[in-house]
């Protein structure tokens, strides 16, 4: 099992920043890719963005493209998303998400990472 711990959530306003983390245990964390998601209330889980083993392939979701970044560091356990210019659409409950079988054709589906977060409440207010 992969525990998958998401930290810095918030409320903040429109135009501010946040960093999410998401903090891994209890499996080889450079052999999975690595993906964020959100849900809003009463919507389904969507793709956020995702980040390949190395790190070296990242993926974003149009909504988000130019204002969030996803990394990792591999020797922390650790994957971030910084969020900035942050709009009231963003608010949603953002998940982490790791995955080994995790390829450029399948990033963007849940059904591609067997280990998931809590979530982190990220609120924007306009």
């Amino acid at each position: 099992q992969m525990q998958l711990v998401e930290s810095g959530g918030g409320l903040v306003q429109a135009g501010d920043s946040l960093r999410l983390s998401c903090a891994a245990s209890g499996r080889t964390f450079s052999l999975y890719g690595m993906g964020w998601f959100r849900q809003a209330p009463g919507k389904e889980r969507a793709f956020v963005s995702a980040i390949s083993q190395s790190g070296y392939s990242t993926y974003y979701a149009d909504s988000v493209k130019g204002r969030f970044t996803i990394s990792r560091d591999n020797a922390k356990n650790t994957v971030y998303l910084q969020m900035n210019s942050l709009k009231p659409e963003d608010t949603a409950v953002y998940y982490c998400a790791a995955g080994r079988a995790f390829y450029s054709s399948n990033y963007g589906r849940v059904a591609t990472y067997e280990y998931w977060g809590q979530g982190t409440q990220v609120t924007v207010s306009s």
